[in-house]
């Protein structure tokens, strides 16, 4: 049986002509006035009478508000965003009543992000040239990176970001993404500031810290939007001044990340890190900045979808696990573990780096979960007196995981 065909996004500059980017903005606002009606439509439905509204519902709606004279300029683009908006605010309230997300909340003019969604229905792609709906000439994309040979496009994203460059996001299958020959070696990973991560093979891989490298140059920028009068275009130019920075430090963080899971991804069939909640953790003051520019939960999210593709095996210990405090020597937990302690030595004799220590503790516990499916909280009632993760390493399973596309 082949493996599924993975979908995958490739994303590209551009630069529209000045005719293009009126149509655009054009339909970036009907697109965020659209979403905006039907979720208040939506929201009254359920707070007066206690009724769902479905997408086809909206669908209905959006066919009346073209019909008005108020609305009437929603014909003059194309009808597949705007469609494709009404689907997304549907999936968007399906995760809020399964609780994975909250209330969907409106789109703001200054805020949100401009974008616009279309279906193959609503654009061309002949010999690598790509032409929108309501537009006569291709769009002007530099091409990076080829497209996979022999695949049409199935969805074209399009757009604008808040330093005003312009992006075109191109969703096919990739038949170059399938599983990776099965190895033996695995990995545990434990995040941190000073180190971006630590890996259980004691290797300690910097981090960059690239809002701090721009922090002055970021600073000095808003300084200058501040004494701008709200409203003037002086005003709007230091704001993009100040969006570009933040744009810049952005491409690097993720650049820098992809090149990391890759790594990490390619050379260990297991790849075991520990469950943070850094939602909590960005409470700290003084710790929020800088967890901030580690982006823990970018890291997390491109090691889930490269394990999937390439047929790794992610495991995740969960967040009370005392990866810092137990010994992965003798399995003895310390009482104590303040953050400033860096080195500390075990009443068995052995002296622990806090981070590399953590590492192999990860990795130990999340060999013992793809064994056995035991806990990764230390068991004191063991015989041996060793949390019962210990009791067991055994290789890393050598199934594979089904690919599965990011969304």
């Amino acid at each position: 049986m082949q493996d599924p065909q993975v979908k995958r996004a490739f994303k590209f500059r551009f630069y529209p002509t000045a005719v293009q980017a009126a149509e655009l903005s054009r339909t970036f606002g009907c697109v965020r006035k659209v979403y905006n009606l039907a979720l208040a439509a939506r929201t009254e439905a359920w707070l007066l009478q206690g009724q769902r509204v479905t997408y086809n519902a909206t669908s209905a709606m959006l066919t009346a508000w073209k019909k008005t004279e108020e609305l009437a300029y929603l014909s003059e683009v194309s009808c597949v965003p705007l469609q494709q908006a009404l689907r997304h605010l549907q999936g968007a309230f399906a995760n809020f009543f399964a609780k994975r997300a909250r209330h969907p909340r409106f789109k703001s003019k200054k805020k949100s992000r401009d974008s616009a969604e279309y279906t193959a229905s609503a654009f061309r792609f002949r010999d690598g040239r790509l032409t929108l709906a309501k537009m006569a000439e291709p769009l002007d994309i530099v091409w990076s990176r080829p497209l996979p040979e022999g695949v049409l496009p199935s969805t074209v994203t399009v757009s604008r970001d808040a330093a005003g460059r312009w992006f075109v996001t191109v969703v096919c299958e990739d038949p170059g993404v399938r599983p990776l020959p099965a190895l033996d070696a695995a990995i545990g990973i434990d995040a941190g500031i000073t180190s971006l991560v630590v890996l259980s093979t004691g290797e300690k891989i910097a981090n960059p810290r690239h809002e701090r490298r721009d922090r002055e140059r970021l600073a000095r920028a808003q300084r200058d939007l501040s004494r701008k009068a709200k409203g003037s275009a002086n005003r709007e130019k230091a704001r993009r001044k100040v969006a570009k920075i933040h744009a810049r430090i952005a491409d690097r963080r993720s650049d820098f990340l992809h090149k990391l899971t890759t790594r990490l991804v390619r050379e260990n069939q297991t790849v075991v890190i520990e469950d943070l909640a850094v939602r909590n953790m960005l409470k700290n003051k003084k710790l929020a900045r800088a967890i901030s520019d580690a982006s823990w939960s970018e890291l997390r999210a491109m090691l889930e979808y490269k394990c999937a593709w390439y047929g790794r095996n992610l495991v995740t210990v969960e967040r009370w696990f005392p990866s810092s405090k137990l010994c992965s020597g003798c399995g003895a937990i310390a009482a104590t573990m303040p953050l400033n302690v860096r080195e500390w030595a075990c009443d068995c004799g052995a002296v622990h780096d806090r981070d590399v220590n953590a590492a192999r503790n990860i990795l130990a516990a999340g060999l013992a979960v793809a064994a056995c499916g035991d806990g990764v909280r230390p068991q004191r009632s063991t015989p041996s007196g060793r949390p019962s993760v210990k009791q067991e390493v055994v290789p890393p399973p050598r199934t594979r995981a089904a690919a599965q596309p990011r969304g």
